[in-house]
């Protein structure tokens, strides 16, 4: 397998969906320093991208991403340079693991098989939300090798299960199974093996069948609380200020389809289904 392999972007397959998957299987899945860089790019491209509207993470080979490539880390030596990889946090610039620093700016899913350890963890907590195989395994792998969290782990993990379990999984580094991550909140949907892919598809399929501008928004507005406001005040005005803006271009043409019969009695038969 080639270097330019170890990334594959497919835009064309699924209109408007972007699949993202990491192919280094010999490795499972674990990211080297070109892989990282071509996973940002990967990414990158998405936000640039107007046709594309949800972005798919995935791994091939029935794995989702095991971390950090370790063997790679084991050849360096403690007065090596830092790569370009490992530069301190500069706004939205490439991490160790590739787009871990980025707020992806546009809805995100992460199809998990397999392990999502260490930095396959962190990855996976970069998307919105995660589809998990029945016998998928998070973890903090890393603890034992007294491999730090740098790639976002410690910032995300808290905000999406809470404080408590997030300690639990970082100061213990145990595995978690699927439906015990689906209880704390760290899974999404849980799936039968083999169909994480598939069930991403059609979760993003759904996404995009709705008023696009407004849904952004909305999802802006919960990170911007999520992370960046100052005070409940402060979200509030955030959330109003730029939903308000969305009622000329999309809410009152969704309206007047509510109006003429579309939608009633929560009905979501004129959008894609899960």
């Amino acid at each position: 397998m080639t270097e330019e392999q170890s990334v594959i972007v497919d835009t064309v397959s699924h209109p408007g969906i972007s699949i993202v998957s990491i192919n280094r299987q010999q490795k499972k899945n674990a990211v080297d320093p070109t892989t990282a860089k071509q996973l940002y790019n990967a990414i990158l491209a998405f936000e640039e991208d107007a046709s594309q509207k949800v972005c798919i993470l995935t791994g091939t080979g029935g794995t989702f991403c095991a971390g950090a490539d370790l063997h790679q880390v084991a050849l360096k030596k403690s007065d090596d340079a830092p790569g370009e990889n490992l530069r301190p946090v500069q706004g939205r610039n490439l991490g160790p693991m590739g787009p871990s620093r980025l707020m992806v700016q546009k809805p995100m899913i992460a199809a998990v098989a397999g392990y999502a350890v260490a930095g396959g963890l962190e990855l996976s907590l970069v998307a919105d939300l995660r589809v998990v195989e029945e016998d998928a395994v998070f973890g903090v792998f890393c603890r034992r090798w007294g491999v730090p969290l740098i790639d976002s782990g410690t910032v995300r993990l808290q905000a999406i299960v809470g404080l408590s379990r997030a300690l639990d999984l970082i100061l213990t580094g145990r595995p978690v199974g699927s439906q015990e991550a689906l209880a704390m909140g760290l899974a999404n949907r849980v799936v039968p093996k083999g169909e994480s892919l598939q069930h991403a598809l059609d979760l993003a399929k759904q996404i995009i069948s709705f008023p696009e501008l407004c849904m952004n928004t909305d999802r802006r507005s919960c990170y911007y609380s999520a992370f960046d406001a100052s005070s409940f005040e402060d979200a509030m005005s955030y959330e109003f200020e730029n939903g308000s803006k969305v009622i000329s271009k999309e809410a009152i043409i969704g309206a007047a389809k509510f109006s003429k019969g579309m939608g009633r009695h929560g009905s979501f038969k004129e959008f894609s289904k899960l």
